[in-house]
């Protein structure tokens, strides 16, 4: 009878230890395939302000923190090649604050340019932190990109103008919000770059229709039922997190969790991306 308790509670442990070095397996494999690569995500948005039949696809790009997805990023240059959008609006954290090397970081960004000259670029707080940001923002600049540093321009398609606005990043209060929206007509349908989307909450009367950030990272580590475990700012179990926030009046702020990592080198039911943005009219 002990013999048999025995293989009894020698086959329970073995059962244990096989379904606990799988489940071990599996998270793995999860984290790997959710920081390696990276996916496409889809949002619409509507307004009253746009006339009939107008539509402007944004393609938004953030927080990639040096990382490289292929050859010289050429998964990405390829998905953005195929979705073929209006403008492409980097948010911030291109690169790292520990980056040494920017010639990746800025080939990505010539790369980019050269797909849609109409491409935006606002700091982040990791582009503040690192010691050669000077010259990287030089480099931007040389290779074409429109950097909005607390700045407004304008975009037309179709006969529709759009406001672009760009504030440095937030979360280190470099922001200056009234050179950023001087001389704006906010009746036109009006786009803010923040990277940091505490924005919302220290201008909460802020007069964009749409406001596109990152800095989150969706919160990298998420769990079932409970969503980002931390992210900057807000410490545990963030408030602000990734996707849509209804600010009310058709105005609407969007987290994109970003294609990178900070502090540890994963995701985990988080996996990276970038966003397609379709605004239309609601006619």
């Amino acid at each position: 009878m002990k013999k048999k308790t025995k293989i009894k509670s020698g086959l329970r442990k073995r059962i244990i230890f096989i379904v606990l070095l799988l489940a071990m397996l599996s998270i793995t494999i999860k984290i790997y395939f959710d920081t390696a690569t990276f996916k496409i995500n889809r949002e619409q948005f509507q307004s009253d302000k746009l006339e009939e039949g107008t539509e402007l696809k944004v393609l938004q790009i953030t927080d990639v923190h040096s990382r490289v997805f292929g050859k010289e990023n050429g998964a990405v240059l390829e998905k953005v090649k195929e979705l073929d959008a209006d403008i492409i609006v980097l948010t911030g954290d291109l690169i790292d604050r520990k980056t040494e090397n920017l010639e990746p970081a800025l080939q990505f960004a010539e790369e980019l340019v050269q797909l849609n000259p109409d491409t935006y670029f606002v700091t982040g707080n990791h582009e503040h932190g690192n010691p050669e940001k000077e010259a990287f923002l030089a480099g931007l600049a040389d290779r074409g990109v429109i950097i909005l540093n607390n700045k407004n321009t304008q975009f037309e398609k179709d006969g529709q103008l759009f406001n672009i606005v760009g504030v440095n990043d937030i979360s280190t209060e470099h922001e200056d919000m009234s050179p950023a929206f001087a001389d704006l007509d906010t009746d036109k349908y009006t786009i803010l770059l923040s990277h940091a989307p505490i924005v919302v909450q220290k201008y909460p009367d802020v007069d964009a229709d749409i406001v596109l950030s990152g800095h989150t990272h969706g919160g990298q580590v998420r769990l079932p039922f409970i969503g980002a475990l931390v992210a900057p700012d807000e410490g545990l179990l963030p408030e602000l997190q990734k996707g849509i926030y209804p600010l009310g009046d058709e105005r609407y702020l969007y987290i994109d969790s970003g294609l990178g990592t900070s502090a540890l080198p994963i995701r985990f039911l988080n996996q990276g991306q970038i966003s397609l943005i379709t605004i239309q009219s609601n006619l």
